[in-house]
């Protein structure tokens, strides 16, 4: 009795009884080459041995792993589809990175507002009930008129005025506050550093400029560039979650970080961000006998050519600060990109 089953599938061992006459595929057949069950023929004596339920597993598994193989082109078009996203935000963090570098080279002066403003949109977290965050509830009227926040609307309209440039030319909608606040923050931390870069070597700009390139610490701000994709809240936070820095004690400023899930080392890397004189700040913090070996230990590092100790555990700080409580959207910022109609091409 002759049987006869052709499969048009490629890139498949024929899986058929031992004793099956295979004649037209090769027993091992290489990655690519087309397997056909076809031709299978047996005797009278051994029709028995090959019956249809060989023949549906045949079928089965040669259909079955052409659909994992075949899988293959949806994850290599998903594979494609999220290196686009990538490079889209990629592109449009570049474009932000360049606006605020421009809007905050322009008035360095609102350097510290701009990391209080970020630190304060932070500490309305609340770890019990998963609530606040960075969500750009300071933006809010009744919110940036706190107490707390007195001082920080000058920032506050440098990221507005920045907003307005970035989503001008945004292909992926608007920018939320909770990113840009976040953002505003970075970029004044880098040209802080870049700026001592510059005072080491005597004022020099280009030499500066190198020194920081050279043994900068730029390269560890890959978390937080991930952590993008953060959603504006549309109701102010509860208040008293926020102490007013200049006032607070140094048992109430740990007692903040504490609550959020940090301690001494974490409130003295962020220094700078407790106010407009850091300098005041790290006096104060130093009082205590658990922060002031981290004040020392970051002191010494600002003094150094490199600053990493001080540089990394600021961007490592930041990082998990800025990220309390938020869902990141990491398709934020994204675009269907626009298909070429290849029929109105003329070849």
């Amino acid at each position: 009795m002759a049987v006869s089953f052709l499969s048009t599938v490629p890139n498949l061992l024929p899986i058929v009884p031992v004793n099956a006459s295979i004649t037209s595929a090769p027993r091992y057949p290489t990655l690519g080459a087309t397997v056909r069950c076809s031709k299978i023929e047996a005797d009278a004596d051994n029709e028995e041995r090959f019956k249809r339920r060989s023949i549906l597993t045949c079928f089965g598994a040669t259909v079955g792993l052409e659909l994992v193989r075949s899988s293959g082109t949806f994850v290599e078009m998903a594979e494609a589809a999220d290196l686009i996203q990538r490079r889209q935000r990629s592109e449009f963090q570049s474009s932000i990175k360049d606006t605020l570098y421009k809007a905050i080279k322009e008035n360095p002066d609102v350097i510290p507002s701009l990391l209080t403003l970020a630190l304060n949109d932070i500490m309305t977290y609340d770890k019990a009930s998963k609530t606040g965050g960075p969500n750009g509830s300071i933006r809010l009227s009744s919110e940036i008129s706190r107490p707390e926040n007195k001082g920080l609307v000058g920032a506050l309209n440098l990221v507005e005025e920045a907003k307005k440039e970035i989503d001008s030319n945004s292909k992926g909608g608007p920018i939320s506050y909770s990113d840009l606040i976040q953002y505003a923050a970075q970029s004044a931390i880098k040209q802080t550093f870049l700026a001592s870069a510059i005072r080491k070597c005597g004022g020099n700009v280009e030499k500066g400029n190198l020194l920081y390139t050279a043994y900068g610490s730029n390269g560890q701000w890959g978390l937080f560039e991930r952590n993008f994709g953060r959603a504006d809240t549309q109701e102010p936070d509860p208040e008293g979650r926020v102490p007013q820095w200049d006032k607070a004690s140094v048992q109430e400023m740990k007692d903040k970080f504490s609550a959020v899930g940090f301690g001494p080392r974490q409130l003295a890397v962020m220094s700078a961000f407790l106010g407009p004189d850091q300098t005041a700040t790290e006096t104060l913090l130093a009082t205590d006998p658990e922060v002031l070996p981290w004040v020392q230990k970051y002191q010494r590092s600002r003094e150094t050519v490199s600053e990493t100790d001080y540089e990394v555990d600021l961007i490592t700080t930041l990082t998990k600060l800025s990220g309390l409580g938020q869902q990141i959207n990491y398709e934020a910022y994204t675009y269907p990109v626009k298909k070429v109609d290849f029929s109105k091409l003329k070849l």
